[in-house]
């Protein structure tokens, strides 16, 4: 069909028409010129160290950008923890990649930034099942942005349909209060049944407890209603929650005091890092929304570092071509190339393109389980342990 939506089409992105106009201008002014000057271009958030961590995502798209053109990429990899520095290092001729500079950044800056917001909520509930909730908070053509980079930052699972079948990923859910809304008020057993029959045996039995009563007397009644229930959820919204942890204590008071101790208890609605430390001792698993999915993005910006071989950069960026490494100590240091890096300090630059060929392959579980070592080794997250 024709395109009915306000989406930047793939082709354009590729092509370097998903630009800002002053690159276009810059591509008209140089080859009037007949410039087209060798370069090194970094990818940068801050120059140097600032003690704020951010976990890097969003470097398989960028790698897909770039591919294809006659450039050779060096990048820190998708599930390692940075601060300060450059992630990514750009060698070629400049106008091979000036066009692409606009949808760069936003591949990065956007899956970094919800990367990172995974990280915090994964670290305040490490031992818990945390399941991503938020593609419904952003453009739609985002869900498979927003789902990956929530897997890289250690969340279990997604919601998103469509964004699970282009990252390989299963989505996961299982009743909204419409369901139960659409069977009317008192109906609750009534709509908790047609789920338990109607979907399939690999899909959870969890019951949604707290459309029309109180809580604690609607997973009662569910526990009782569905054999075998996996859990309940409790996602009341803010207006009516009150006290969400003695909300959720109590239910599983009640739930153990008739017999369902087996029953567990997931939570959903509004949550942060704060509020899953508070809650994890009592309930089973998390749903996390906006936390996530708003996050805001990193502010990457790219800069030419290096023309035709000698330091080059614009006054408040660092010159010259830098590296950046890991310290058994978990610190983060940024030097010169040219220059010995810190005793036993793993560079964390390495080639992702060479000649325009992507020389690196991507794996979500592999940068989440990079992501978890890595918060581990450099402190990330400490505040919520």
């Amino acid at each position: 069909m024709d395109q009915a939506f306000d989406v930047v089409p793939p082709e354009a992105i590729a092509e370097g028409r998903a630009t800002d106009a002053y690159f276009d201008r810059t591509v008209e002014a140089l080859e009037h010129a007949g410039k087209n000057p060798d370069v090194v271009a970094e990818v940068t958030a801050d120059q140097f160290p600032t003690g704020e961590w951010n976990l890097l995502a969003g470097v398989e798209d960028a790698a897909n950008l770039l591919a294809g053109y006659d450039v050779d990429v060096d990048a820190v990899r998708e599930g390692r923890l940075f601060d300060g520095g450059p992630v990514m290092r750009i060698e070629g001729e400049y106008l091979e990649f000036c066009r692409l500079e606009t949808a760069l950044l936003g591949f990065l800056s956007h899956a970094t930034g919800i990367a990172t917001s995974a990280l915090e909520v994964r670290q305040a509930a490490p031992d818990s099942q945390v399941l991503s909730f938020g593609s419904r908070h952003v453009h739609p053509s985002l869900g498979a942005v927003v789902e990956r980079s929530a897997l890289i930052g250690g969340l279990d699972g997604i919601s998103n349909v469509a964004a699970g079948e282009i990252i390989g990923k299963e989505a996961s859910g299982t009743m909204p209060h419409a369901l139960v809304i659409a069977f009317g008020r008192g109906n609750q057993e009534a709509a908790w049944t047609a789920f338990d029959e109607g979907v399939g045996p690999d899909v959870p039995r969890v019951a949604l407890c707290d459309t029309y009563s109180d809580e604690v007397d609607e997973s009662l009644r569910a526990a009782a209603t569905i054999d075998d229930l996996d859990s309940i959820r409790i996602d009341t919204t803010g207006s009516r929650r009150g006290d969400f942890r003695h909300i959720l204590r109590e239910v599983r008071w009640t739930l153990d005091a008739h017999g369902h101790d087996d029953v567990g208890i997931f939570a959903s609605g509004g949550l942060g890092p704060a509020e899953l430390r508070d809650l994890r001792d009592v309930v089973e698993g998390f749903g996390v929304g906006s936390h996530v999915s708003n996050a805001d993005p990193l502010d990457f910006a790219l800069d030419i570092v290096e023309l035709d071989g000698e330091p080059a950069a614009k006054r408040g960026k660092l010159t010259g071509k830098k590296e950046v490494y890991r310290t058994p100590d978990g610190g983060h240091h940024v030097g010169l190339a040219s220059r010995e890096g810190p005793e036993n300090g793993e560079a964390l630059l390495e080639p992702l393109i060479r000649d325009g060929e992507i020389v690196r392959e991507f794996d979500v579980d592999e940068a989440a389980d990079r992501a978890r070592e890595d918060a581990e080794r450099v402190g990330f997250g400490d505040e919520w342990v």
